[in-house]
C-alpha cells in the first residue's frame, strides 16, 4: 500500500471514529451528508462556528477512566 493510500485509509477511519462517537452510525448517510453540507458553508469565524467547535473539544476531551474514547450521548431532538 502506497503512503498515501495509508494516509487516506487512516483519514477515512478517523472521520468515521466521529461518525460513532457522535452516535450517528444509524442515521440516513444522505442525512449526514446534508448535515456536513451545512457545516461546510459556516464562516470559521463565525459564533456558531466557535459554538460547535467548543461542543466538539469538549466532547474529544471526553474519555473513560481507561483511557479509551467514550461515546458521545446522542443528541435529544
Amino acid at each position: 500500500m502506497t503512503a498515501d493510500r495509508k494516509r487516506e485509509a487512516r483519514e477515512k477511519f478517523l472521520l468515521g471514529g466521529i461518525v460513532v462517537r457522535a452516535g450517528l452510525t444509524k442515521a440516513d448517510r444522505a442525512f449526514l451528508l446534508g448535515g456536513l453540507l451545512e457545516l461546510a458553508r459556516l464562516d470559521p469565524g463565525s459564533s456558531e462556528h466557535r459554538r460547535l467547535r467548543d461542543i466538539g473539544e469538549e466532547a474529544f476531551k471526553a474519555s473513560a477512566p481507561d483511557g479509551h474514547s467514550k461515546r458521545i450521548p446522542e443528541a435529544t431532538e
